[in-house]
């Protein structure tokens, strides 16, 4: 059986953040809750109908939105109904997403009773005018109190996100965040730059030229003093925006990186299956890969690892060489290899640490 990894949408937030691209909403009712979760069960049974005898379940990842905010009940009724479905294997990563403010100890117990191994706790800064910047509804104390509950609670393995260049950030902000999360001592940590995505209230700032951005030498000092920081501390630096304990890198996302099938249930969710990338509606959306796009999505979603990706792989996976895939990419290539912001050896292709800062530009070359 191949190994499958299973996303879940929950869609509720206590309210949105100002820089959420995502598809969410806040102020939903139990009610609406819960008639969400029994349409999801029902779309568990029709996916298993598809799959379930193809595939063994390794991960599974409870993302939103805030699941979180979820009664705890709801959370054990979508993993049994995962379990009754689908073949789930015994060490399967499963995680849950989760934001103070919403956790409890009463959810966590029910968490851990249900097999939910793995907790991500959204805490993007320590500083408090950043947090209200963001639109966050926690503070900092209640991370803190809401992580030493996780901790009692027999979590072993959480994962921590920050966020960077938020307007008013300095470098004395963001190095207080680092070393406050670093003495926490997580299993994984994952730090972003701010986005400013279309829909959102920073987005609206932005096109009103009201948006008090962060320079971008001050993105990428903040950038790279994080991977810095955290490699001193122990952690593997080992995607552009995630680092990890050995041992305790992300099993699921490293499917999105690694071109691992992936199903995504709950609304706007997507999926990556039998090369067949779709997502469920409002978000409807469904293309049949060919060659071409599986050898680009395979180059630039692995080189956002920091191990890049095995030419041999590509060679075993494809049936062709890499280079006479991409032969007549060579030339633009040029003055990355030259720059040592894209490196070629020993069999691997990858980004320096340097060619993260303007991955997007390489990686839109194998496009």
């Amino acid at each position: 059986m191949k190994p499958l990894g299973i996303y879940i949408h929950i869609p509720f937030c206590l309210s949105k953040c100002n820089y959420c691209g995502f598809y969410s909403r806040g102020g939903t009712s139990a009610a609406e809750q819960e008639s969400y979760i029994e349409s999801l069960i029902d779309d568990i049974k029709t996916y298993s109908s598809l799959y379930g005898s193809r595939y063994l379940v390794d991960t599974v990842f409870i993302g939103g939105g805030t699941p979180s905010i979820l009664e705890a009940g709801l959370v054990g009724k979508v993993l049994a109904a995962l379990r009754a479905h689908f073949d789930i294997a015994e060490d399967a990563e499963i995680t849950i997403e989760s934001n103070p403010r919403t956790l409890t100890e009463e959810k966590l117990t029910a968490y851990r009773q249900a097999g939910v191994n793995r907790l991500s706790m959204g805490l993007q800064s320590f500083d408090e005018n950043c947090l209200k910047t963001l639109g966050r509804v926690h503070t900092a104390q209640d991370f803190v109190s809401n992580y030493q509950m996780a901790r009692a609670c027999g979590f072993d393995n959480i994962n921590v996100d920050l966020m960077f260049a938020v307007p008013g950030h300095t470098m004395d902000i963001w190095q207080d965040t680092l070393e406050r999360t670093i003495a926490l001592a997580p299993e994984h940590i994952s730090f972003y730059s701010l986005q400013i995505e279309e829909g959102t209230p920073f987005y609206d700032l932005f096109m009103a030229g009201e948006f008090d951005q962060v320079p971008d030498d001050v993105d990428r000092e903040m950038y790279h003093t994080a991977i810095r920081r955290f490699k001193e501390a122990g952690y593997e630096h080992y995607e552009i925006s995630n680092c990890a304990k050995p041992g305790r890198q992300c099993r699921h996302n490293l499917k999105y990186w690694s071109m691992g099938d992936y199903l995504g249930i709950g609304s706007g969710a997507s999926s990556y299956v039998d090369g067949i990338r779709f997502t469920q509606p409002p978000l409807s959306f469904f293309h049949e890969n060919g060659f071409a796009d599986d050898t680009a999505e395979f180059v630039f979603t692995g080189l956002r690892k920091t191990r890049g990706i095995s030419l041999a792989e590509f060679k075993e996976r494809y049936g062709r060489d890499f280079w006479k895939v991409f032969v007549d990419r060579r030339g633009a290539l040029s003055p990355y290899f030259e720059s040592g912001q894209l490196v070629e050896e020993d069999g691997v292709l990858r980004l320096s640490e340097e060619g993260f800062d303007i991955s997007n530009a390489i990686m839109a070359i194998f496009v």
